[in-house]
């Protein structure tokens, strides 16, 4: 009996934990992320540090097959963040935009599929291999594409 309870425990807490290492995973969702009209998800991945400040991040790949280019996206993004009073920042590289939503509870970095893939082949940043896959192919399909992380507040 004291073993199952061990185990029960064990399998409870490793629920409870998830992304982080408390209850208060800081996990964050697709559906709080603000996509402009006609565009797409066509990468999905959830990571996670389980490091000092654990965090998951939402890592994404958009494209919007109506919009000429991946720059024409990314501006559709930034006007539909300022428009929802989001305010924009400075992204983790030059490339790279960023934004803290109203309250500062959430940051989304976001930047077109070519900034994005230099800035990963600069070892400036770092998205996980479907995410890089997703941008290169889209780049090579000619698709306007951005690359988006959403993360639970500001740094």
């Amino acid at each position: 009996m004291a073993v199952l309870m061990a185990a029960g425990a064990v399998a409870v807490a490793v629920a409870v934990a998830g992304c982080g290492t408390s209850a208060d995973v800081r996990a964050v969702g697709l559906a709080e992320v603000p996509l402009p009209g006609g565009a797409q998800i066509s990468a999905h991945i959830r990571s996670c540090d389980r490091g000092a400040n654990a965090y998951c991040a939402e890592q994404l790949v958009v494209v919007a097959p109506a919009l000429s280019t991946a720059k024409a996206l990314e501006v559709s993004e930034k006007r539909l963040l300022a428009a929802r009073g989001w305010t924009i920042t400075r992204g983790a590289d030059a490339l790279q935009q960023a934004a803290d939503s109203p309250g500062h509870e959430l940051r989304l970095y976001y930047a077109t599929a070519y900034d994005d893939l230099l800035g990963i082949d600069s070892n400036w940043i770092q998205r996980a291999p479907p995410i890089s896959d997703s941008l290169s192919t889209a780049m090579f399909d000619r698709a306007p594409a951005i690359s988006i992380m959403l993360v639970r507040g500001s740094s």
